[in-house]
This record gives structure tokens, C-alpha cells and sequence, in this order.
């Protein structure tokens, strides 16, 4: 393996790891309604577990209200009882038609609670993002000594891949306060 594979190896892998902040992210639960909240829910369906988005059309009303309308009207039952087994902390309502889910506001406590949580997701992926910088920077001197690559060499690409690491973790701290402006947001 090459210095530049292992520079695009290390860049794949952190790219995943901010990828998987944005869907860990999505998930969670501020005062504005989001479908991406329903991601995490699976629907019995005739004895399958069906994602709910794949089971519904999924819209946002007055930005608050998230209203569920399913492909197939009978399994509305079933929607209820999984919207309620995914505890999402909001009681759905049906009218036997859709099915609504209406975001209260969140209190001043709650915010802060979900902003450590958000901070926590954050923390998570920058340990990621280390753990691929000490495994390219370990290839890296695996290939010092098979190769007998010079010294220089060595320590100008580990220089490249920490200037890979800043960049990927700015986009962390980004993301991070992106998120946490939106959850503190009245």
C-alpha cells in the first residue's frame, strides 16, 4: 500500500465518520419537527419489520406537526404502536386517516440536556476521526521501514495526514455548533 492509498484510505474513513454525525444528529429531537426523527421507527408489518418511511408519506405542517399518511389505511394501528414502542417522547394522534405528531416546545433544561447530547455525538466522532489518524499514521511508519522511506518523507505525509485530521475535525466542530445553535433556538 502506497502513501497515497493510505492517505485516501484515512480520508474514506473519516468522511464516514462525519457522515454518521449528520445521521446521529438528524435523530435527534429539537423543537422543530423533522422526518428524519422517523428513521429509527419500524412498523410490524405483516410480520416484517418495515421502516415507517417506507410504509408513508411523511410531511411537515406549520413546522411543528409532522403528519404520517399511510400507503395502506389498515396498518394505521400499527403505526400508533410503533410510534409509541420508539418512545420519541411525543404521544401520536389518529384520526384513522393519518396519524399526527405534535412537537411541544422544549423547556430551557431539556435544550441544555440535548445540547450535552449533541456535544457527546460530537466527542464520539472526533475520537473516530483520531483512531483513523493513528491507524494511517502507523501504516505510514510500517512503510518507513519495508520501503525505506526517508525520514523526511515520513514526517512531511504524517504532516499531511494531520492537516487531514484538522480539516475533518472542523467540520465536526461545525456540524457540532450548527446543531446546537438549532437545539437551543426558541
Amino acid at each position: 500500500m502506497s502513501v497515497d492509498e493510505i492517505k485516501k484510505q484515512v480520508s474514506e474513513k473519516m468522511e464516514k465518520c462525519i457522515n454518521q454525525l449528520k445521521k446521529e444528529l438528524a435523530s435527534i429531537r429539537t423543537g422543530r419537527a423533522n422526518p428524519l426523527i422517523l428513521d429509527k421507527v419500524l412498523v410490524d408489518y405483516y410480520g416484517a419489520p418495515t421502516g415507517l418511511r417506507q410504509l408513508s408519506q411523511v410531511s411537515v405542517v406549520e413546522g411543528t406537526t409532522l403528519v404520517i399518511t399511510p400507503f395502506d389505511k389498515t396498518i394505521i394501528k400499527e403505526i400508533e404502536k410503533a410510534l409509541v414502542k420508539a418512545d420519541l417522547g411525543i404521544t401520536p394522534n389518529s384520526d384513522g386517516v393519518v396519524v399526527r405528531l405534535q412537537f411541544p416546545p422544549l423547556t430551557e433544561d431539556r435544550r441544555k440536556e440535548i445540547a450535552k447530547g449533541v456535544k457527546a455525538q460530537a466527542e464520539v466522532a472526533k475520537v473516530a476521526i483520531r483512531n483513523a489518524r493513528r491507524d494511517a499514521t502507523d501504516a505510514i511508519k510500517k512503510l518507513e521501514k519495508s520501503e525505506n522511506l526517508p525520514q523526511d518523507t515520513i514526517k512531511d505525509e504524517t504532516n499531511e495526514v494531520q492537516k487531514i485530521t484538522d480539516k475533518y475535525t472542523k467540520i465536526v466542530d461545525e456540524i457540532t455548533t450548527a446543531k446546537e445553535k438549532e437545539v437551543m433556538e426558541i
